[in-house]
């Protein structure tokens, strides 16, 4: 790890975030939907652009980091293979296999999986959206103040989301198969996400964080401005604002451990994984304020997302198949085919890419069918509301 190169990308980050908070969102004000929707845009191109960065960063192997990525991918793709430990430093990857490909072109490898996670990620932060609307309507926050809750539950989500990236990225490189058990969890999540979840029937003052929060430290009931603490006769309060933080930073939490394992899946290089998530994460606070009130018009979402998270598992799973059959095989006098699967990142971008644009373009027809539906005056009406 480059510690210049990481602590530059920080710095870029955090000067965002306070032009943000200190030039662009100083006062306390509602987020209107069109400056939403400038700022969604901004962050989106901010991230599609970025990949252009990762291209130089390990085309012109950058502080090294074209011939680590190539090496590290080399070295992943013999672990699945399960070369000898004696033949690791002469083996060559298959031709055509994603390794071959990366060391002939690594800065335009690095720079398609950096796209695919930044679109997973995004992608899967719909969800969390729409449980942080509910957070804020059961606890009546006003419109006023929740750009400010967003902003700092933002920071510390950053700081969530890389150490667990770093813990996962640690388990990765030491226990190989973990990336199995990643896909296993990511295809029952998608099941459970298409047959309908917890997350529809969301009860904020029911949730573990809730709960903890509330015996940690004292709760006043009414709000103090825009402050997450205040005084009550000379003692320390938490006011609902600053709650209401913790359960967003709890709700993050809980989504990190289904997106994290996906963009495992596409890579597990360290600066790839945490500047795709650093970005879907800087663009969620915008694209709250833009799709917050209007999230009842992408019911079909949720079934695409399913599908991506789906897809992501099995992906993951896919490199395991050889060495199960082979044991099979061997166990039980079989003859199961022991080909060597894989989902090149090329064709995984244009899936999961595809599969998103579907569930958008499947909501808005079902949408207008559901309106002109109801506008038709030969519709009979409800005899319970006559």
């Amino acid at each position: 790890m480059h510690v210049w190169l990481w602590a530059g990308f920080v710095i870029f980050v955090l000067a965002m975030l306070a032009v943000d908070l200190f030039l662009l969102n100083r006062k306390d004000e509602p987020v209107s939907i069109k400056k939403a929707a400038l700022f969604t845009l901004a962050f989106a191109s901010l991230g599609a652009l970025f990949s252009l960065v990762v291209w130089q960063i390990y085309g012109n192997n950058f502080m090294g980091y074209g011939e680590q990525f190539v090496e590290s991918t080399r070295m992943m793709a013999a672990q699945q293979a399960k070369v000898p430990a004696d033949q690791l430093a002469t083996w060559q990857p298959p031709e055509g296999s994603e390794a071959a490909i990366a060391a002939v072109n690594p800065g335009k490898t690095a720079a398609t999986l950096y796209l695919t996670g930044w679109i997973i990620e995004y992608a899967l932060s719909m969800d969390n959206i729409f449980v942080i609307a509910l957070i804020f309507t059961y606890f009546r926050i006003p419109a006023k103040y929740q750009h400010r809750v967003l902003f700092w539950g933002i920071m510390g989500a950053l700081i969530l989301r890389g150490l667990m990236i770093g813990v996962g990225a640690e388990l990765v490189k030491q226990f190989h198969y973990i990336l199995y058990v990643f896909g296993a969890f990511l295809v029952y999540t998608a099941i459970k996400l298409a047959k309908g979840g917890e997350d529809d029937e969301f009860q904020p003052e029911k949730s573990f964080v809730f709960r903890i929060a509330k015996k940690l430290y004292p709760v006043t009931p009414n709000f103090d401005g825009n402050h997450f603490f205040t005084r009550i006769d000379g003692k320390r309060f938490a006011t609902p604002l600053f709650l209401v933080l913790v359960m967003v930073e709890g709700t993050d939490v809980v989504f990190a451990v289904d997106s994290i394992p996906a963009i495992f899946s596409i890579t597990q290089e360290p600066f790839i994984v945490f500047t795709s998530n650093v970005f879907a994460i800087l663009g969620l606070r915008s694209l709250y304020f833009a799709l917050a009130g209007a999230m009842h018009n992408f019911s079909m979402l949720k079934y695409s997302l399913a599908f991506v998270l789906g897809f992501v598992g099995v992906k993951m799973l896919l490199p395991g198949w050889a060495e199960l059959a082979g044991w099979l095989n061997g166990r039980f006098v079989l003859t199961l085919p022991t080909p060597e699967l894989h989902i090149g990142s090329s064709l995984s971008l244009g899936i999961i890419g595809g599969a998103l644009a579907f569930g958008v373009l499947a909501s808005l027809v079902v949408g207008k069918k559901n309106a002109s539906k109801s506008n038709d005056p030969s519709t009979p009406n409800d005899p319970s509301k006559e």
